[in-house]
């Protein structure tokens, strides 16, 4: 009995997706969008480990870029997947790949300002005992703590934002606010975001003074529970264990998640070693790396995206030295967040599909639930979902 890996770097799309046309960042369409291939043209990319895997070729597949620099032939097994799901956001791309698409349209808060209705408004001020409430707008997550901290230190009140995704994020400072009081706050909210089909309620801690605030790694996500079980479920199902690295245990809203591991990405990719040197055979090991996304892509910082890449890439070579005969490890993404693009959004883009474990061979265009089938197959767990194998 074998292992399986899958890794999820948040938001390294590779362009291509058909109905990117649909999507938009400030009124603008994300036809065009492309994270790695633009990256590469714009500040240049060495990821010689995702190369060997496929990763030029599967941009090349995706979005027909083929002169940025990156090699076009690999060593694993590579392709390109396409999500089905009307969402460019985490659960969506997650649940996805897990082999559940998303049956509803999220909901979202159009209005840049003055985002949220009135009586939600006075439902967060009644669960959090305050007068009112900062923010209420589209914001980035680290703009609006310097834009509204002073204010929440002198009010108490607590920052709600949002963004063009389904979620409602609340920031609040750990010590003046209270980090548990912020979890609880969130928690005891997120039942009535969950019934508008609100994907997630995020608390985002921060510490520090004015001009020096900063979010901790406190982060929690209150996300709604899958429609159907996913493959963490299936791999439960059949008595295997689940090991979650980073916030998968939120994503799953813990379903068939055997432990959970989190920190910053380096300490995450510390756990994501130690459990390639000690993961049990048939275990399924699913990680998410965030910071991609959330320090990089919304903040439209194409160095900081390469060089955290190129730092992935490194540790990704030291972590696939130490897979096991028989173990499949699968690299992948659940959407994109091309910082050279307009606005601070996810872009709506294919994602790469790069395999250790099966030889060198191209996959082609594949769906998102081809992923959990494919990992299904390898542990060869009883439900496999609707997805076709590319094993």
């Amino acid at each position: 009995m074998s292992r399986a890996f899958l890794i999820v770097i948040d938001s390294v799309g590779i362009g291509g997706a058909p109905d990117a046309g649909e999507f938009f960042n400030d009124g603008v369409p994300d036809s065009g969008a492309n994270t790695v291939g633009h990256i590469a043209e714009a500040v240049g990319l060495e990821v010689p480990v995702l190369e060997r895997l496929g990763l030029g070729a599967a941009l090349d597949l995706a979005s027909g870029v083929a002169d940025c620099g990156l090699a076009l032939s690999g060593q694993g097994a590579w392709g390109a997947a396409t999500e089905v799901s009307r969402g460019k956001d985490t659960p969506s791309g997650h649940w996805e790949l897990t082999g559940v698409p998303v049956p509803w349209d999220w909901h979202s808060f159009p209005d840049r300002e003055n985002s949220f209705p009135a009586d939600l408004v006075a439902e967060v001020c009644r669960l959090a005992g305050t007068g009112a409430i900062l923010g209420n707008r589209h914001a980035s997550g680290t703009n609006i703590i310097e834009e509204e901290g002073e204010r929440h230190l002198e009010t108490g009140w607590p920052i709600c934002y949002t963004s063009v995704d389904s979620v409602f994020q609340i920031a609040a400072h750990e010590e003046a606010f209270g980090l548990e009081r912020l979890l609880d706050l969130c928690a005891a909210l997120a039942p009535r975001l969950h019934e508008m089909r609100v994907g997630r309620v995020i608390a985002r801690p921060f510490v520090g003074a004015p001009g020096d605030f900063r979010r901790t790694q406190n982060r929690k996500d209150f996300a709604i529970a899958p429609p159907s079980p996913t493959l963490c479920d299936w791999a439960a199902a059949d008595g295997r264990p689940v090991h979650a690295v980073g916030k998968i245990g939120d994503i799953f809203s813990m379903r068939g998640i055997t432990d959970v591991a989190k920190g910053d990405d380096r300490a995450l990719m510390g756990h994501l070693v130690r459990l390639a040197d000690t993961a049990e055979d048939g275990s399924l090991t699913f990680a998410n790396f965030v910071e991609f996304d959330s320090l990089y892509g919304h903040r439209r910082d194409p160095v900081g995206y390469r060089d955290h890449l190129e730092w992935f890439d490194t540790a990704l070579g030291d972590l696939l030295g130490r897979m096991r005969a028989g173990d499949l490890l699968i690299v992948t993404a659940d959407h994109g967040n091309d910082p050279t693009w307009i606005g601070t959004d996810h872009t709506r883009e294919r994602v790469p599909v790069l395999c250790h474990g099966l030889g060198a061979r191209p996959l082609g265009q594949r769906a998102f639930t081809d992923v959990a089938a494919s990992v299904a197959a390898h542990l060869g767990l009883t439900e496999r979902g609707p997805g076709t194998s590319f094993l």
